[in-house]
């Protein structure tokens, strides 16, 4: 065995980070998927040849909204839709948020499930954040779902872009935060599928709070510069 000076085996090669899974046949479930944010990443998920089944609290309105999607895009409830999926996208609002993961727990055991949820108060002076009492929405699905493998993404995305059909590309990155890399891995090759779109690693759960919180940034910048704006890291 070969061994260097100090007489240990030698440490094998550091991973590339960008060396992510193909992730091209997993079906991507996207919870609250008539929304805005919801459409727009079914959408995009859809145009990139994913296979994608969005969920509503009524199947009728999943259906209908798939159905105007297009690109294979299918409806159903959202329990329906949690055990048809591989991947699941929460994109609910933040009131709903704990109620629909707790009633979920069981079609949502074993599954990366992927939450965008942005805890916002909106009053005179704007958008502010919300701290919930488990630290972030992210961390609040965590201890709903301890079957699940909970990660954090796709908070930053304007809805606007992604359910524009003349834009080829959303020029982005996509902060990724979760506890396992092979689950992180997989979230960031899945925000790849989307041109011009990057998964990039930021960090374990107990830091997705000023992720999230960072919306309310977003929101200021956007209506002071008439924008859409997102973000992009440098020298990564």
């Amino acid at each position: 065995m070969t061994t260097n000076d100090s007489g240990s085996a030698p440490k094998p090669p550091a991973k590339d980070p960008w060396d992510l899974p193909d992730v091209s046949g997993l079906t991507v479930g996207v919870l609250g998927g008539t929304g805005p944010q919801g459409r727009g990443l079914a959408y995009r998920f859809a145009r990139a040849g994913q296979k994608v089944v969005i969920g509503s609290r009524a199947a009728d309105r999943a259906e209908a909204a798939a159905a105007e999607l297009g690109h294979g895009v299918e409806g159903a409830d959202n329990a329906e839709c949690a055990r048809r999926s591989d991947i699941v996208i929460v994109a609910v609002p933040w009131d709903g948020h704990a109620k629909t993961l707790e009633s979920l727990r069981e079609e949502l055991a074993g599954k990366i499930v992927v939450d965008c949820v942005n805890p916002l108060g909106f009053d005179k002076k704007g958008a502010y954040a919300l701290k919930p009492e488990e630290g972030s929405a992210a961390e609040q699905a965590a201890a709903l779902l301890p079957d699940s493998r909970v990660t954090a993404a796709f908070h930053h995305l304007s809805a606007v872009l992604l359910q524009d059909e003349t834009i080829e590309e959303i020029d982005t990155d996509v902060l990724v935060l979760g506890e396992a890399r092979a689950d992180t891995d997989t979230v960031q090759a899945l925000a790849s599928r989307i041109p011009g779109m990057r998964g990039v690693f930021a960090g374990r759960l107990r830091n997705a709070h000023q992720v999230e919180s960072l919306v309310a940034n977003l929101i200021s910048v956007n209506r002071r510069y008439k924008a859409h704006a997102g973000l992009r890291t440098t020298d990564v």
